[in-house]
């Protein structure tokens, strides 16, 4: 019986428009391989051969020790494929020693907006990310959460904490933008924030800031007094500039 081929799948399905689409952390570790793998056999698809590897091998953990030769005395792996597979399993360990002095602090919300202002300033459509950050606010990763129309603000509560407590970080700092180019808060913008302060303190994930950016410039919500002074951390401190 023939398989279905990755391309005979509906476009929602299809791991390489799945993560241009929802980002790399929507897909499961079978897609991500399936995309390095790129192409599948005579008698399995990539997603189909993917899955396999990570059988064989007992997962992630598994197959990041595994060796070339291994790899190629797998059905369907040939050296173009042994190579993507352990090219980007080394780059993921290389990214994992770098050291923390390697990865930006964020500090205070200009820090945040060196990072941020230069990805949302023009955005022709609302983008809602998360920079996710350790005990001494050095940035972990970043997530671009929602683009276009922002809806259900309870829901967007869970999914923002839902990555943080993924990748124990200890704080967070979110920003969006406004297509308008006016970063001035709304009613809505200042609200959400409160129901994220408020879960983080239930959490104990500390929001340290929401930034709203505009045409090449930000407001921060935590400057402008919409943070409780209670919730103030030493490591991160009002001013600055972009």
């Amino acid at each position: 019986m023939p398989y279905l081929s990755v391309k005979a799948m509906p476009d929602e399905e299809r791991p390489r428009e799945r993560l241009l689409k929802q980002g790399a952390t929507a897909l499961a570790d079978r897609e991500l391989l399936a995309i390095i793998l790129r192409t599948g056999t005579a008698e399995e698809n990539a997603l189909d051969l993917a899955r396999r590897l990570l059988s064989s091998y007992g997962g992630l953990e598994g197959l990041a020790r595994v060796e070339a030769a291994q790899l190629l005395a797998e059905p369907g792996i040939g050296p173009a494929k042994a190579a993507q597979v352990l090219a980007a399993l080394e780059l993921g360990r290389r990214v994992a020693t770098l050291t923390p002095e390697a990865r930006p602090q964020v500090t205070s919300p200009a820090d945040a907006a060196r990072l941020l202002v230069p990805m949302l300033a023009y955005q022709s459509q609302e983008h809602f990310v998360i920079l996710y950050l350790d005990t001494r606010h050095r940035l972990l990763d970043q997530e671009t959460l929602y683009r276009g129309s922002l809806n259900s603000a309870p829901a967007r509560t869970a999914e923002v904490f839902r990555g943080a407590v993924r990748r124990n970080c200890a704080a967070i700092l979110v920003a969006h933008n406004h297509p308008s180019g006016d970063p001035e808060p709304s009613l809505e913008d200042i609200r959400f924030t409160e129901r994220l302060i408020e879960a983080g303190q239930l959490l104990e994930i500390e929001v340290l800031d929401h930034l709203i950016i505009g045409a090449n410039r930000y407001i921060s919500l935590r400057e402008r007094g919409h943070f409780p002074a209670t919730w103030a951390s030493r490591r991160f401190k009002q001013g600055g500039d972009v």
